[in-house]
This record gives C-alpha cells, structure tokens and sequence, in this order.
C-alpha cells in the first residue's frame, strides 16, 4: 500500500451560531490536517481542541501537529493504525495516557480517510469487524444540547430544538449553576419533553457528596444517566456513586485510551462511557473502548466536542458502526453555521445526521479550506517541499 510522503496543515476556524459556555470566541478554531501518498491521493482529518474542556489550545495543536506528528508519520502505511500511533506516542510520549490525543486525531482520521480511498471503501466498513454489535447504521439520532443560566434561556433553547425536529436533549448541569437551579433545568426539560430521552452532563465540576444528593432527584424526574459528575481522577468517589446505583454513571473526561478503559471498568466506575472520538485519538482508540464497553455489558452513550464537518463525520462513521441504539449529543449541527459543515451532503436533516457512503470520510470541505492547507512534512525523495 502506497505509504505517506506528504502532510500539509491549515488553521480554518467555522463561524458559531447562537452562544455555548465553553466558547470564548465568535468561531470554533480547528486545524484542517492533509495526508499524501505516493500515488497522490489525499487523506483529510482534523483536530478540534478546546480549551476549557482540555489542555489542548488551537495553538499547541497545530505546532505539534506541524513540527512533531508530521515529520512522524512520514513514511508510514496509513492502513497500520498500530504503527501511525506508536509513531505519534514516541513523537509525543504520554503522561497518564495518549499525549495530546486531540491533535493526534487529525491524523488517525486523516488517515483512515487515505486508506478508505485508496480501497474505495466508506471508513464505516474499515473499522473492526465492519460493526460493533453485528447491526450498523445508516444514520445517527441527534439530542439536542439544553445549556442556560437561565430557565427563559432554556426554555427558549428547547423550543429551537424542537422547531428542528429534536425531541430529545442533553442537559448541562453544575457550575456555576446550583444545584436547585440544576433541579429546576431538568424538571423544565421534563415538562417540556417527557416522551423524549434525555440526560444530564455535569463536565466532573460536582463534589461526591453534592452527586449523591442529586442522583437520586435527577433519577426521580426521569432522566436516563449522568454524566461526567465527578473529575475522572476521583476513583473512590467514582465507585462510592455507581455503587449507590441511583442513575447509571458516565464518564467523559478521562476516558482516551483503551487501558485507562480496562483499569476503570476492573475497578467498577462507571456504568458506561459518552464516547467522543476526538478526545480518544481518533477512530482506532475509540473502536477499541466500543469494543470494552460491549464485551462487558456496559454503556454506550455518544458525544463529541462540537464537530464540525471532518470530525463529525468521523463520528457519525463510528457510531453507525456502533449501531449506537442512543441520541448523540453531536451538537456540531447546533452551533455552528451550515449545520456544523460547508458539504452540503453531509448534512443533519431535523434530528438525523447521516453517515457518509462515500470512500473515506466521505465529504470534502470547502475549496476555500483546502486552499489554505500549507506543507508541513515531506518525503524529499518523492514530493518538493
């Protein structure tokens, strides 16, 4: 199979609509990532840090993209994802876990983009086994994210989403919001949608003693699970809360690599994960989480980190490929202009985002985007710089 011999990078930054809390900025920045082959053929990824729910800013993605993970993964066969990530870790070494994981998914997804097309093949159909459960997905169910601090803030968000279809929603919840308020949000969403399915996500900003109180009231109004209550280093508060056994317990943050994965689960934490293929790597960690999750019976909840088109392809590729039986909170199509991407193809519809059947990813940004993608690596032998 034909190996890499170029990278090319572009910061291209997607214009926001309406407001979300974790956005201190008018756009959502991400970093367009291109690889090459030796035929020629073209690989796209990105990388969509954030930094109030990572380490990872826009600026330390794209210098180690550029001056690190490029140069890394020269020479490499984009179908060996074991190869291209231990490239990257010996690039990048871990602390805890995947170093840099979300600048690191710009290329994974670049490059299963490269080998979908190189074999004309969907990346749905590249990931193990073809499916997690036996069942895939031609389209993925979007929830609708509820985020106010105040309840006519919310009250008006829920009726936005469901003026575009959405009957079901996920709840932001902790600080700086108090827990009665906390309370109230969810009884608002309940009233307003009690047919729907729905959950709360606390970004680990609640103390054990204030999740103890409170999973048992959220559970009480309906609501499915909560998730990321705690910080993900809180492992005896973590067992304490799933052990009280009032409302199934995600986790998010923490959650990047399959052995952190195995660790936790052995230790009984959680009762399922809200799986963000972005904060993971990319596909080829994320598909092996799925796979932990299933073989042990737990749950398999879908999230993201506001994606626009390349990144929410890659996840509406990976839960099709889950049959993800869940609403995803993939709230790209919220906030961001164009429903989250510039092809018009790959486009939510209401409340269903479909799952490309194209070869790779299969979407193409705009010319504009591509335009912009500047070399960062190559391959002297075989490409100019």
């Amino acid at each position: 199979m034909a190996r890499i011999v170029g990278v090319d990078i572009a910061r291209v930054d997607y214009p926001f609509v309406g407001e979300f809390k974790f956005f201190r900025t008018p756009e959502r920045p991400t970093i367009l990532l291109r690889l090459i082959d030796e035929d020629g053929r073209e690989g796209l990824g990105q990388s969509v840090p954030v930094e109030s729910w990572t380490y990872e800013t826009i600026e330390s993605a794209e210098t180690t993209l550029r001056d690190y993970l490029a140069p890394a993964v020269l020479g490499a066969d984009p179908r060996d994802l074991d190869d291209v990530h231990a490239r990257m870790e010996r690039a990048i070494r871990p602390s805890f876990s995947v170093g840099q994981p979300i600048a690191k998914a710009a290329i994974d997804l670049a490059c299963y983009d490269l080998w979908g097309k190189q074999v004309n093949k969907p990346v749905m159909s590249l990931l193990p086994g073809g499916s997690l459960t036996g069942k895939t997905a031609s389209e993925v169910r979007l929830s609708w994210t509820v985020q106010s601090p105040t309840i006519a803030g919310a009250e008006k968000a829920l009726e936005q989403g469901r003026a575009l279809g959405y009957s079901n929603f996920n709840i932001k919840v902790g600080n700086p919001q108090t827990p009665d308020y906390d309370l109230e949000l969810v009884r608002t969403v309940m009233n307003f949608a009690p047919d729907g399915f729905h959950w709360c996500d606390a970004n680990t900003s609640y103390t054990l003693d204030t999740a103890r109180r409170m999973a048992p009231k959220f559970a009480d109004l309906g609501l499915k699970a909560i998730e990321s209550p705690l910080p993900p280093n809180r492992i005896r508060d973590y067992q304490t809360l799933k052990k009280l056994g009032a409302l199934p317990v995600l986790m998010d943050e923490g959650i990047v690599s399959p052995v952190e994965v195995a660790e936790f689960i052995a230790l009984d934490m959680f009762d399922g994960i809200a799986m963000k293929v972005a904060r993971c790597g990319g596909l080829w960690n994320a598909s092996r989480v799925a796979r932990l999750l299933h073989d042990n019976g737990l749950l398999l909840y879908a999230s993201g980190l506001t994606d626009p088109e390349l990144s929410m392809a890659a996840s509406a590729h990976f839960f099709g490929w889950a049959g993800l039986t869940y609403p995803a909170a993939l709230n790209g199509p919220q906030y961001i202009a164009d429903r989250g991407t510039t092809d018009a193809a790959f486009r939510a519809r209401r409340d269903s985002l479909p799952v490309p059947t194209g070869a790779g990813l299969g979407i193409r940004p705009e010319d504009r985007a591509l335009r912009a993608l500047a070399p960062a690596a190559r391959m002297r032998d075989v490409l100019p710089a």
